[in-house]
């Protein structure tokens, strides 16, 4: 099944250019190693930067790209050629390696009915959060807005809300102009990697009573 949905291109830029957060950045990373499209994307951007940087003409374009990793000091795994060392597992190899974790070893803990996740410590002091997150089928996600960008890539199964669908490999970009109701798959429910910079702004009570203990 062919991947969709993309980064938009100003957060393909950034995390090119190094500047995107760190958490948002360990997304895009995901993204790129199951999308040859945006892989070849942030090639070409970085091949320019580095151009612009040297005042030289542009050299061969490089067949792999470096891959940042979530926090410093870690391994920084590289785009692969294919996504087949790391399809098997249905995790992308940069949260793979670094976090030294496969799809079966998740260690998911229950946050509501339906709805497990697993968070994924980033740099100390670096603000934003990344999370794996598994969610029941036809669960409904509390409605809710954002307080800066989210990052949602489909690891496993699909999930829609009012912009559309995402399945496997897909990416939602969202900013704070967006608000949404995601629903997992009726039939076989959604396992993401959800990435952000600001904490969510729920509209339910409910939500927003447990948000302190939940860090979305």
């Amino acid at each position: 099944m062919s991947i969709k949905n993309h980064p938009d291109p100003a957060t393909l830029l950034s995390f090119a250019a190094g500047t995107l957060p760190e958490a948002l950045a360990a997304a895009v990373a995901a993204h790129a190693a199951l999308c040859a499209e945006c892989r070849g994307e942030i090639a070409d951007m970085e091949l320019i930067g580095a151009s612009l940087m040297l005042r030289t003409e542009p050299v061969e374009r490089p067949t792999r790209s470096v891959v940042r990793a979530p926090a410093p000091g870690l391994p920084s795994p590289k785009l692969p050629a294919t996504t087949r060392d790391f399809h098997d597992d249905r995790l992308p190899s940069p949260i793979a390696r670094v976090y030294g974790l496969t799809f079966d070893t998740i260690p998911w803990k229950r946050l509501g009915p339906g709805v497990w996740h697993h968070r994924l410590p980033l740099t100390d002091g670096v603000e934003g959060d990344l999370r794996l997150l598994k969610i029941a089928a036809g669960r409904r996600m509390p409605e809710h807005g954002h307080g800066g960008s989210e990052l949602t890539l489909v690891l496993d199964g699909a999930y829609s809300d009012e912009t559309g669908t995402f399945r496997f490999g897909d990416i939602q970009d969202v900013d704070e102009d967006i608000e949404h109701t995601p629903m997992a798959d009726p039939d076989v429910g959604c396992v993401c990697l959800i990435a952000s910079d600001r904490p969510a702004r729920f509209k339910g009570l409910v939500a927003r009573l447990v948000q302190p203990w939940t860090g979305l």
